[in-house]
């Protein structure tokens, strides 16, 4: 077996530049392989990171970026970004990126970066009673004697090491059956499974931002998932992103265990809402994230299940 490794990540955040055909600088960037029929969401959202973080002058940090995911991204095939300069000013600095494949927009954000000044400080506290990594199952070992639904090939294997991150679920994963009580938060510790590579043209702060983006969209629809009782490898079962917004408060090392803590907001008309905190190992609030994903369980439905 090869062993799990963080370089998709890496991979994905690894940008070339380009000559602009539409704004006032270009990057392309492929999207890395996954078992679904579509490239995974945070490819698109990591590369207009990166994009929009390589045009912006040293001693500014990105605070935010909102998006919407317009068009479904072939796995495998470049992507071209386009970043316009819409603003910048002493203390701020604000970017456009619209992503294109094949000659049409299936990806777009806004990103806004701070120079940073000093002023009062409050975070959210660390959750309770959440048991360490250590005491829980990595994906590999809970999928490893395991097997339901409408699980796709290779999806197992995707799921134990295939994402550049080891993942341990708090209360269980949501797999292949809802693990644990049907309610509308859980919470994942997340690691890379090796030490992050150095990234061209991000310095070590831009590309541990850029890892926060990649990871976040993994599973930030599950608790929703989890109070509807659904599971990733239900038959009928098909997601996608639809927008996407995260705010990043304080710097953080993505080198040891994160907790993303994450709440169901609601769900209706074929939509769900969550959103997620992101802290650190010292325990520090370092991003807040609320996304937006069509949800579509067809009763005894054939489709393959959606993708986390």
């Amino acid at each position: 077996m090869t062993p799990a490794t963080s370089a998709i990540f890496t991979d994905a955040a690894t940008l070339k530049r380009a000559e602009p055909e539409r704004f006032d600088a270009a990057f392309t960037g492929v999207t890395q392989p996954c078992p679904w029929p579509k490239a995974y969401g945070g490819d698109l959202v990591t590369q207009a990171s990166v994009a929009a973080q390589r045009t912006v002058e040293d001693g500014k940090a990105m605070h935010s970026m909102h998006s919407y995911f317009m068009r479904p991204a072939d796995i495998g095939a470049e992507v071209r970004y386009e970043v316009e300069l819409l603003r910048d000013g002493r203390g701020y600095s604000t970017r456009q990126v619209r992503a294109f494949q094949r000659g049409k927009a299936v990806y777009a954000c806004l990103a806004s970066f701070a120079a940073g000044e000093p002023g009062g400080e409050y975070a959210a506290e660390f959750p309770a009673d959440i048991p360490a990594p250590e005491t829980l199952p990595c994906s590999a070992e809970y999928l490893a004697d395991r097997s339901a639904g409408s699980m796709a090939p290779g999806a197992k294997a995707y799921w134990s090491g295939g994402r550049g991150f080891d993942m341990r679920h708090v209360p269980g994963p949501v797999y292949l059956t809802v693990d644990g009580a049907k309610l509308p938060q859980q919470a994942v510790w997340i690691r890379p499974f090796d030490a992050l590579r150095a990234v061209d043209g991000l310095t070590s702060a831009q590309r541990d931002v850029a890892a926060l983006a990649y990871v976040c969209d993994y599973t930030i629809l599950e608790p929703v998932l989890r109070v509807l009782g659904l599971s990733w490898a239900d038959a009928g079962l098909v997601t996608a992103s639809l927008d996407h917004a995260m705010w990043f408060h304080r710097p953080g090392r993505v080198d040891g265990w994160l907790l993303y803590a994450q709440q169901a907001v609601t769900a209706g008309h074929g939509r769900g809402l969550a959103a997620g905190r992101f802290f650190g190992s010292d325990g520090a609030h370092l991003a807040t994230v609320v996304q937006e994903g069509m949800i579509r369980a067809i009763p005894g439905g054939n489709v393959s299940g959606g993708r986390p």
